[in-house]
């Protein structure tokens, strides 16, 4: 009994006084982290959910103009290619004025941060990208929202952490991820899909540690919370539920994804092919700059008039694809017109997602796909909604080379958890 006293009493001696104060100081950083990660992703999602309510409004005061009094005054056409070209110029001018780093998407904005190589400027990206995006998108140009949000959703977590003064490296890092992750979540109606996104598509910058995985986590899903509570739990592209397809048919989607994952290389290559065509045009200097954004805002006003099928980012698109509205001519007519317009729109440094307008190609690509297997060989009862589901995450893992991400994407956004049985 007593070198049983004398053992434990060596034992104790030998623990850190200060153990249990560390233990407990750092119990209560972890929370201070995870709370701080919730207010994230709170705000993250208050700014992603009004940012699309606000692009709405912006689309649909746009429209009652044209019908309203304006076009007694000037033709349509005229009115059409003014208005847009005023939006347009709103959100190229405040980018070029006031925030270049607001250009684009911004992700790779997000990126840079992460690698401690870009600064976040939240005070002026959170405005210029929220007014810029408003005008830009509002135009009608293929852009998406979910660049601008993934992009405010990380300024929010700077900003945090500027506001509670955070000095810690990796608290800093964790919150600007987090935030991200709730822009995304919240853009799309994706809480899966805005914290794989994260951990997959950024995995070379993400700073992997359990405080970190959690940060990200809690700021998704209080993102996608206040999302739900404002815009209502439905999903954002309503799709009929199809039946699994027959194990016979799965060379087909096999195909598919081939064909996708050649366009994909193709289509980032293309992509920083008209960014730079771009700044050739320009040059970076802002009246040049103002002039060709305008332009190309107002012929999109245009087109918008005659074939809105060609303008925005083409979310509200993917639904009238997959009920089949469209036949396969069509459907590549507009998949490669599509393509055309997404480069234009995107390469012009306006502050838009790609996303968006990706989605859309796929299912176009996709569907169309489907079609022409379907009237091939008849037998196998196939349904080319499927392929226009597949196509939307095929193309997105392609491009984005987050095969994780596009998967839960898609099942998230258009609510297919699960297939009727046969």
């Amino acid at each position: 009994m007593l070198v049983r006293e004398k053992f434990s009493h060596r034992l104790f001696n030998k623990i850190p006084k200060d153990s249990f104060s560390q233990f407990l100081a750092n119990d209560k950083l972890s929370l201070s982290i995870l709370f701080l990660s919730m207010i994230v992703g709170i705000l993250a999602g208050l700014i992603a959910t009004y940012f699309e309510l606000a692009v709405h409004f912006v689309s649909e005061s746009r429209t009652e103009w044209l019908v309203g009094s304006i076009t007694s005054l000037v033709p349509l056409w005229l009115a059409a290619f003014l208005i847009s070209a005023g939006l347009a110029l709103i959100g190229y001018y405040l980018v070029h004025r006031f925030a270049p780093e607001a250009a684009g998407s911004g992700i790779p904005e997000i990126e840079g941060a992460m690698d401690n190589i870009r600064p976040v400027r939240w005070w002026r990206v959170l405005p210029v990208k929220f007014i810029g995006g408003m005008g830009a998108l509002g135009s009608g140009m293929v852009l998406g929202r979910e660049g601008p949000t993934v992009q405010m959703g990380g300024a929010v977590g700077r900003m945090v952490s500027d506001v509670f003064r955070v000095k810690n490296d990796d608290t800093r890092h964790s919150l600007l991820a987090a935030g991200a992750a709730g822009g995304l979540a919240a853009a799309f109606n994706a809480p899966l899909a805005g914290i794989m996104f994260v951990l997959e598509e950024m995995r070379p910058q993400f700073r992997y540690s359990f405080i970190s995985v959690r940060s990200v986590i809690i700021a998704a899903v209080s993102a996608n919370i206040v999302y739900r509570v404002i815009n209502g739990q439905q999903a954002v592209i309503t799709l009929p539920q199809y039946s699994a397809p027959e194990l016979r048919s799965l060379l087909f989607f096999l195909l598919l994804g081939i064909l996708f994952g050649a366009f994909g290389v193709l289509f980032n290559k293309l992509i920083t092919l008209s960014q730079d065509l771009f700044v050739r045009i320009h040059h970076n200097l802002r009246h040049r700059y103002l002039l060709t954004g305008s332009l190309l805002g107002g012929c999109f006003g245009l087109t918008l008039l005659y074939i809105p099928e060609l303008t925005g980012g083409g979310i509200g698109l993917i639904p009238s694809v997959a009920m089949g509205e469209y036949t396969t001519g069509i459907l590549l007519l507009l998949f490669l017109g599509r393509i055309v317009t997404t480069l234009l729109c995107f390469g012009s440094g306006a502050p838009g997602g790609i996303f968006a307008p990706m989605l859309a190609l796929g299912t176009l690509f996709g569907y169309a796909f489907g079609l022409i297997v379907q009237s091939w060989f008849p037998e196998l009862n196939i349904e080319p909604g499927m392929f226009a589901i597949a196509g939307m995450g095929a193309l997105f893992a392609a491009t984005v080379r987050a095969p994780i991400t596009g998967i839960l994407l898609v099942i998230e956004m258009t609510n297919n958890y699960y297939t009727r049985s046969t």
